[in-house]
């Protein structure tokens, strides 16, 4: 039986192994990298943008030419929190005002592990499974001219697509099967990155210590969930009061359409 990877301290686990670490780079960026130390709770002092923000999963390679950045998502976050830390580790490089060279390539994996609830600004809903962002001019022509090697990548096994390239959809798979069926997880133990995952995260494997931080952070997270309901209700409530359609209204709260109508009949 594996641990739930939407679980930060198993998340954590399985991937601050180095031999886990290198291989999911490898599959998800297509890069081979060597790492001395991977971070976790990475803070930079001082304090970039006047934003003291926490990157779960941190490492640069030995030749400090890269920096890369995984970020575990159990709910749903607007990307602008996202893009907020892929920039913020670009400009960390920027040490004072008359450096303008950025050294280090910076790549961001951020892994959700609830289905979207956020929609594009025309209002149609996101359902990719994989999302890209290059930090590259290009012409009027659509040509790309290459001056920076910055990605960002976004992975959601919620919403599986038969294009998906079959190194990423092994990872995928690993983390929704952990989530879903972690009793009788069919997964790709050819890949040695997969395969010592699923031996770091076996339940087994789990000291009890571990076992008693995953319980204590699965508690922690129901407590938060349910502060964040109260809260978008309290809101959805006071937004009842203006013009709003429910429409809007569900928009702006995150809440169901059917959890509005409720809301407003016991209102009226």
């Amino acid at each position: 039986m594996l641990g739930n990877l939407d679980n930060e301290v198993i998340f954590k686990k399985a991937f601050t192994d180095k031999i886990v670490f290198k291989a999911f780079v490898r599959d998800i960026l297509g890069i081979e990298v060597e790492v001395e130390k991977i971070e976790t709770e990475k803070k930079f002092e001082p304090k970039i943008g006047y934003v003291d923000f926490e990157l779960d999963i941190f490492a640069e390679t030995v030749d400090k030419r890269i920096c890369i950045e995984i970020q575990r998502i159990e709910y749903d976050h607007h990307f602008d929190r996202f893009l907020h830390y892929f920039l913020m580790l670009i400009a960390e490089q920027q040490k004072n005002s008359k450096e303008y060279n950025i050294e280090r390539t910076v790549y961001v994996i951020v892994v959700l592990t609830a289905p979207y609830k956020i929609s594009e600004k025309n209002g149609k809903p996101i359902l990719d499974e994989l999302l890209l962002l290059h930090l590259n001019p290009q012409t009027l022509q659509g040509e790309i001219r290459e001056l920076y090697g910055h990605q960002f990548v976004c992975l959601n096994p919620n919403h599986p697509n038969s294009e998906t390239p079959k190194q990423i959809r092994d990872w995928l798979d690993l983390i929704y099967q952990s989530i879903h069926s972690p009793e009788r997880p069919v997964l790709n133990t050819q890949n040695e990155g997969i395969k010592k995952a699923m031996e770091l995260i076996s339940f087994e494997n789990l000291t009890p210590e571990e076992r008693t931080k995953a319980k204590n952070k699965e508690a922690a997270k129901i407590v938060l969930t349910k502060e964040r309901m109260a809260e978008k209700i309290e809101i959805a409530k006071s937004l009842l009061q203006t013009s709003l359609s429910n429409q809007e209204i569900a928009k702006h709260t995150g809440l169901t359409l059917e959890h509005i109508k409720q809301l407003r009949t016991e209102k009226e």
